[in-house]
């Protein structure tokens, strides 16, 4: 099946003056012969099916090919039409168009013999412009059909890029989100925390009031200063979250432990580390024993937390919190989302990590396993 394309004014206007002039040479030629009026008419409609070509390669090439077989005034529109038909259509069809030019030729050279030229000659002469009219015509196909292919990878990379930044992006802010509920929900459970014994001790002294509204006012500030950090990076379209977000690692773990304390909760920590851990692995650990903690205020106040880290570069870094059971009947002391220990366990997968905790001998047991390069 031949290419159906509309030519551009500039591509009409090349081909007609080329075969325009070719067809002038000709019938010039051609001028003292006994079918000057035959070859004049014959090149006026070798021009329309030259036109014919630019829409309709293949039947204008044999309409082109019929008329060479009568009048040399043809030769250059039909010469055109197999160029037209190895550039536009299939290779077969190309073939079978410069077949017909080739016999057409035969036919003219056998009814209207050309003085200058042998019949051999002619006939080689012929069979050369055709097989370089059907190679050329077809390199140019070839390569056409590799500018569009160019064109279109280009525009599926494009694409697929473009569809990779979006999903990068939707990374990021799932990423964001789960810092978001790691940061409120260890932040609130401390103001919980404090408020509880404000409920719960009215009797206690001024000065002890006072210390406990002060830290649910300090609690309460630093919540929402951390919630528009991270609110503010939800906004940035353009930088996605790097190593320059204000995201704390295990190094940060003394602050951690020491706000807990002040909570009330009684914290044990077991450091067995050699070195500094990498920011990457230490972002994620230190959410971990956050969310521990958390879940130890919510579910088990007033009990002992145990949190041991062990680990060396080239192996894991081991988390293990243990907490107590508290007695049935006893309420959380603040709200539970019933996400944070999902989203803990995606985060550590997504880092190469694994998490598991489940409850067994009076008591609860989380534990992270962390890659740490060497």
């Amino acid at each position: 099946m031949s290419e159906r394309r509309s030519p551009g004014p500039t591509s009409v206007m090349i081909v007609m003056l080329g075969v325009g002039a070719l067809t002038s040479v000709t019938l010039w030629g051609q001028s003292g012969g006994p079918f000057v009026g035959l070859d004049v008419v014959i090149a006026l409609v070798s021009l329309v099916a030259t036109l014919a070509q630019l829409w309709w390669p293949v039947p204008g090439a044999l309409a082109a090919t019929l008329l060479a077989a009568i009048s040399p005034a043809a030769t250059p529109a039909a010469t055109m039409g197999a160029l037209q038909a190895a550039q536009r259509g299939r290779f077969g069809v190309a073939v079978a168009v410069a077949a017909a030019g080739v016999t057409a030729h035969l036919l003219q050279a056998l009814w209207r013999p050309n003085s200058g030229l042998s019949l051999g000659w002619w006939l080689l002469l012929i069979f050369t412009s055709y097989g370089a009219l059907l190679g050329w015509g077809a390199l140019a196909r070839s390569r056409r059909a590799l500018l569009i292919s160019l064109r279109e990878r280009a525009r599926r990379a494009e694409t697929e890029q473009g569809r990779r930044i979006a999903e990068a992006r939707m990374a990021e802010r799932r990423k964001l989100a789960r810092e978001m509920h790691d940061v409120l929900a260890h932040r609130l459970s401390l103001v919980a925390t404090h408020a509880g014994a404000l409920e719960y001790r009215p009797d206690s002294s001024p000065d002890q009031l006072a210390l406990a509204a002060g830290v649910v006012r300090s609690g309460v500030h630093q919540a929402l200063e951390e919630l528009r950090q991270v609110i503010g990076l939800l906004h940035e379209d353009n930088d996605l979250l790097d190593e320059r977000g204000p995201w704390p690692t295990l190094a940060d773990l003394p602050r951690l432990v020491a706000e807990a304390r002040q909570a009330g909760q009684d914290v044990r920590v077991s450091d067995e580390l050699p070195d500094a851990v990498p920011p990457t692995t230490g972002r994620t650990g230190y959410r971990v024993v956050q969310e521990g903690l958390t879940n130890a205020r919510k579910h088990a106040p007033g009990q002992p937390v145990d949190v041991h880290l062990r680990g060396a570069p080239g192996t894991s870094l081991l988390i293990t919190i243990t907490n107590p059971i508290p007695p049935p009947g006893g309420a959380p002391t603040a709200p539970s989302s019933g996400v944070g220990l999902v989203g803990l366990t995606e985060r550590v997968r997504l880092d190469g990590g694994q998490l598991d905790h489940h409850s067994g001998d009076g008591r609860f047991r989380l534990h992270a396993r962390l890659p740490w390069p060497a």
